[in-house]
């Protein structure tokens, strides 16, 4: 710990943050701003360059249409890719992508989840383009992502994947959407993943814990752009004493029955205990989970450093339980 109480970043990572800089705090002054500057700095790549030269088959699927759950809405858009050459029904990771539920996109993430999971484990991917707030309140989000669900289950063979082996998966305010999904499948006897990949999740809207504030200008997410991101997905029930898990998946008292989980997150991270808690949340009702905490690593430290150490490890990680997970399917 520093001269300041917050956890001392990894020697790599602190190095490569000093070359580029933290960037401000999300507020609800600057958002609309910040989106339009994420975008910028996150152009979506056409279909022609996610296919890598033939590497891999991409499809974009248009949303899917109005009564196609029992959530109310129309589903995402959501991108179809593949390790090319394939055959047979693969595996499918079901990909939520990241960005404080305020920015992201479904296509800027796919080169890197291509790359590192589904060519390394031939899986099949779909990456969702979910809406993101403030535009979209409260369960639309998560909604949207069921009623995608849904229909990719129902039109396994149409995509060539295998409907019992379907992971879900998901970065930072995906991984909570993630958790909040894989509530909200079971509860209503919707598809059943075998598994979920929470990766930093973003799962706890009250932002109190005792990490939130020990790395609270010291992280690349920090509470100010938290509690921007949660306000303006929740709206008036930000703050609420009680509040529908399938908006925030710390919120819930439940957690049986839910699909074997795999969670990971920095030491140094905003988000580390809440990671941690509902690691043990999972445990205390019985279920399966696999927990890493990276030293010295802060909010979307593979991303920013690749070739550090504790990246390469956290990558591993990650493949090496997926892996695991589909053998025993």
């Amino acid at each position: 710990m520093d001269a300041t109480g917050a956890v001392p970043f990894d020697p790599e990572l602190a190095a490569a943050l000093a070359a580029v800089g933290k960037a401000e705090p999300v507020t609800p002054e600057n958002l609309a701003e910040r989106q339009r500057r994420d975008a910028e700095a996150r152009p979506r790549p056409t279909l022609r360059e996610l296919a890598d030269g033939g590497r891999f088959e991409v499809t974009e699927l248009p949303g899917p249409g109005p009564g196609t759950t029992t959530g109310p809405g129309p589903g995402p858009i959501m991108v179809s890719a593949r390790p090319a050459g394939l055959a047979g029904p693969l595996p499918l990771l079901y990909y939520l992508h990241g960005g404080g539920l305020v920015m992201g996109n479904a296509w800027s993430v796919l080169p890197r989840v291509l790359r590192e999971l589904a060519e390394l484990l031939g899986l099949a991917v779909l990456s969702v383009e979910y809406p993101l707030a403030p535009a979209a309140r409260y369960l639309e989000p998560v909604e949207q992502c069921y009623a995608g669900l849904c229909w990719a289950a129902r039109h396994a063979e149409r995509l060539g994947v295998d409907p019992a082996r379907i992971v879900l998966g998901g970065k930072s305010a995906g991984a909570g959407l993630t958790a909040a999904l894989a509530q909200l499948t079971r509860d209503r006897g919707g598809p059943a993943p075998i598994g979920q990949l929470l990766l930093s999740p973003m799962l706890d809207d009250r932002g109190d814990t005792r990490s939130a504030h020990q790395q609270d200008g010291h992280d690349t997410w920090g509470r100010t752009s938290n509690a921007t991101a949660w306000r303006a997905l929740l709206g008036e029930r930000y703050g609420a004493a009680e509040l529908s898990p399938y908006a925030a998946a710390a919120r819930a008292t439940d957690l049986a029955g839910l699909p074997p989980a795999y969670i990971e997150v920095g030491s140094a991270e905003t988000f580390r205990d809440e990671a941690v808690a509902y690691a043990d949340a999972l445990w205390q009702a019985g279920g399966s989970a696999e927990l890493h905490v990276w030293a010295g690593a802060f909010h979307g430290f593979d991303t920013l450093a690749p070739g550090a150490a504790v990246s390469q490890d956290a990558r591993e990680a990650r493949v090496r339980w997926l892996r695991r997970l589909l053998r025993g399917t």
